[in-house]
């Protein structure tokens, strides 16, 4: 148990240095390429309504979703694809295969399922 609570903590630390990473590649590099592109660096002025003196901004909402896509790209591409690409290769020199991997059963796993096959058989 402590292990994993450190392990997460870890990853909260990390996931907060890495979150500046990315926000700095975000707003110094892939959003200037996009203002060199469109001409403006976010769409805050693109499809701004003004309804009865209440102002609808749709380019505040596409630039948060062009925020979100690329940081969502940038997580995947630096984090997700080379993991699992690391995790297919420590499995392959263990000689495993992707079914054999998913089948060694988890110790916390098959402790829970007796807790509950003895707790089924108190009742």
């Amino acid at each position: 148990m402590k292990g994993n609570v450190v392990d997460l903590a870890v990853a909260v630390v990390i996931g907060a240095a890495f979150g500046a990473v990315v926000t700095a590649l975000v707003d110094n590099i892939l959003m200037p390429l996009i203002a060199a592109l469109v001409g403006s660096p976010n769409f805050d002025s693109f499809l701004l309504l003004n309804i009865n003196g209440v102002d609808i901004k749709f380019g505040v909402f596409l630039t948060a979703l062009v925020n979100f896509l690329l940081i969502a790209a940038a997580v995947y591409f630096a984090l997700v694809l080379p993991m699992q690409k690391l995790n297919e290769s420590l499995a392959a020199r263990r000689g495993l295969t992707e079914e054999e991997a998913e089948e060694e059963p988890d110790p916390q796993l098959a402790l829970l399922e007796q807790i509950r096959d003895e707790l089924k058989n108190l009742r």
